[in-house]
């Protein structure tokens, strides 16, 4: 690597399409909890709020799944579907 890249700052963009991915996720993750039995929006207000990925079912990889985002992004986007619709 040149040092002088070293001296530079580098900017990581998020793919346009997290929204996308997001929504996608956290419906299977629905999905999978619901089918077992859960209540899924209380297992996944437990996760967002602890960090604990055991709130979350292995049931259909549910809880691989859900690993792939980081609770802050999944947050930012649950608010800002809020938003939008009040």
């Amino acid at each position: 690597m040149n040092n002088d890249n070293m001296q530079n700052t580098m900017q990581f963009d998020f793919p346009k399409d997290k929204k996308d991915l997001t929504k996608t996720i956290l419906t299977e993750v629905y999905n999978s909890l619901k089918e077992k039995g859960y209540n899924p929006v209380n297992q996944l207000v437990g996760y967002l709020i602890s960090g604990d990925p055991t709130y979350i079912t292995n049931y259909n990889g549910a809880r691989a799944l859900v690993r792939k985002l980081e609770r802050d992004e999944i947050l930012e986007e649950v608010i800002k579907f809020y938003l939008e619709i009040k």
